[in-house]
């Protein structure tokens, strides 16, 4: 055997090694490569994952509002007798007689309509928080505890303090477009007297703002009225989906 051809023997497995080492290299290479990539989309997983619950949340929220303005514009249909006498009901789901009713049974019917029971949840929240009520009214027998499901949940007091423990208290705005479909507002009529109502998807075709359904003393009505008194609170209740 020549030199040369012992130069070409010896040189034919290093060719292969380094073909060999140039492969595992290029695979090394495209296997950190994967690896970036598939942490990458498991990271972009884990936070799609991590945005859908409150994405979730939102979609639920916003159909149940839906819901309840449907309710409350069926409100309108039905004839009220304004009477804000004291009326022993059953509890839970107790209502005073369908014919008549003020403001505030309006948003208890509402409510009511899309299985949420204002009676029970008022009168738990206020066993549970006795003094952020107001004591006006401690000196009616009521429940024998400072409480009484007949009528604490039919005050407009009572339903703010409520609202503000379990829903979403929001500002009180001069701007219309600060108030949704859903939305609750309560107002000071002067003279101690307050109301509420709630926003609801129809706009006034004069002022082109969201209309609300109410009950002032002519039944349930749909009007342009959010400006007409002095606004004191504004809330978003839906249920257990606020909490």
């Amino acid at each position: 055997m020549t030199v040369s051809s012992a130069a070409n023997l010896a040189g034919t497995p290093s060719r292969y090694a380094l073909s060999n080492h140039r492969t595992l290299m290029n695979a090394r290479s495209a296997g950190r490569d994967l690896t970036a990539i598939t942490l990458v989309l498991c990271a972009s997983l884990c936070a799609a994952t991590a945005v859908l619950p409150s994405q979730a949340q939102s979609q639920t929220e916003e159909k149940f509002f839906r819901s309840l303005v449907l309710a409350a514009v069926e409100r309108t249909r039905h004839t009220v007798r304004y009477d804000p006498a004291y009326v022993r009901i059953p509890y839970p789901a107790g209502d005073v007689p369908a014919a008549t009713g003020v403001c505030t049974d309006e948003v208890i019917r509402s409510y009511r309509a899309v299985g949420i029971d204002l009676q029970k949840e008022v009168h738990e929240d206020m066993l549970a928080h006795r003094n952020a009520y107001p004591h006006n009214w401690a000196a009616r027998p009521g429940n024998g505890d400072g409480t009484d499901t007949n009528i604490d949940h039919r005050r407009v007091v009572n339903l703010m303090v409520f609202f503000s423990h379990r829903g979403q208290r929001l500002p009180l705005l001069a701007d219309a477009d600060g108030y949704r479909p859903g939305d609750l507002v309560t107002w000071d009529l002067g003279r101690g007297i307050t109301h509420i109502g709630i926003v609801v998807d129809q706009r006034s075709p004069g002022s082109g703002r969201y209309m609300i359904v109410h009950n002032i003393g002519a039944g349930p009505q749909m009007e342009d009225v959010l400006f007409h008194w002095k606004i004191i609170g504004h809330y978003r209740y839906a249920g257990l989906a606020s909490r």
